[in-house]
């Protein structure tokens, strides 16, 4: 807690909206946005890679987060004091810290993934200034954030090799997949099945279990999304990312336009026809994902086509 007190002590209204602003890059809807658009518009498989990166990241902080439950800053310590701003999206355990974990996989797979000094700098960047403003606005501590990092790290640099191998091989491609999906399977397994002690179940906590069950929902149906899209593109599509720059704008623009309006347009039909929400949360994303990565690549031969002159000329 002293390097937390150290960081309380800096804070200002500049530094508090600066660092407000730098931890949203480890928001969900970044991570599905960024990997989105690497996917459609620069490489498949980095997307792939990135994609895959985020989702097992995500499954393995929210195992720890049940296993370890480990409570808030403030609650550890009612004098210590947080950025108020931050106070709605510090929800469940601290330990470890999902931000971080996300942000650093993110960005930290980017930079592993591209070879420009540039985007490099830029990416390792945000991969410190993510999990430091996590501390910086009082949610995490310097051990939530550690780990969470150290998980991050040991994903990018194993799967990295695996996914340039899975380039050139279906099979390995697969493999990958098939190993995820069953680490998906195993962690609802634990969180729907689990026994877990009596505190967790106290009205105070509960939402925490709610959550990481939620969670869990919405990874399978992403995961097994990604298993329909890549089977369709490797048998049928063969969709290219290539495009002029401001085809790629209208690309990535028109994309997460269309997978926003599927994820709010399927949740009322879903969950009027499903009794139990979490099953309806992951069709949703399941769809979603087919959405993205079966529906709109289908539109990539014409954004491919734009800007270029007739004849070839």
């Amino acid at each position: 807690m002293s390097f937390l007190y150290f960081l309380e002590g800096l804070r200002n209204p500049v530094l508090d909206a600066i660092f407000s602003v730098i931890t949203l890059c480890g928001e969900e809807t970044v991570f599905m946005a960024v990997g989105m658009i690497v996917f459609w518009c620069f490489h498949k498989f980095q997307g792939y890679f990135l994609l895959c990166t985020g989702f097992v990241g995500t499954v393995m902080n929210q195992f720890l987060k049940m296993v370890c439950r480990v409570p808030r800053p403030w609650i550890k310590d009612p004098k210590f004091t947080i950025v108020e701003s931050a106070r709605e999206a510090a929800t469940g355990y601290s330990f470890p810290s999902g931000h971080t974990q996300t942000s650093v996989g993110l960005f930290g797979g980017i930079a592993r993934s591209n070879r420009g000094w540039g985007l490099r700098s830029a990416m390792i960047a945000l991969c410190v200034l993510v999990p430091l403003s996590r501390m910086y606005l009082g949610v995490h501590t310097p051990a939530d954030v550690g780990v969470s990092i150290a998980v991050a790290l040991l994903l990018i640099f194993v799967g990295y090799p695996l996914f340039q191998k899975a380039e050139q091989s279906p099979r390995v491609m697969y493999i990958i997949l098939a190993v995820l999906t069953a680490l998906m399977a195993a962690y609802l397994c634990f969180i729907c099945c689990w026994q877990f002690p009596e505190s967790v179940y106290a009205p105070e906590n509960i939402h925490n279990l709610h959550s990481a069950q939620k969670n869990g929902f919405t990874l399978m149906g992403c995961m097994l999304g990604l298993w329909f899209v890549y089977v369709v593109d490797l048998k049928w599509t063969h969709f290219e990312t290539k495009a002029v720059w401001w085809a790629q704008i209208l690309k990535a623009v028109g994309g997460l336009a269309l997978v926003l309006a599927a994820k709010e347009l399927l949740r009322f039909p879903l969950d009027a026809i499903l009794d139990a929400d979490s099953w309806a949360r992951l069709i949703r994303y399941f769809l979603m994902v087919v959405v993205g990565g079966v529906l709109w690549p289908m539109t990539f031969g014409f954004f491919s086509r734009l800007g270029t002159k007739k004849g070839g000329q």
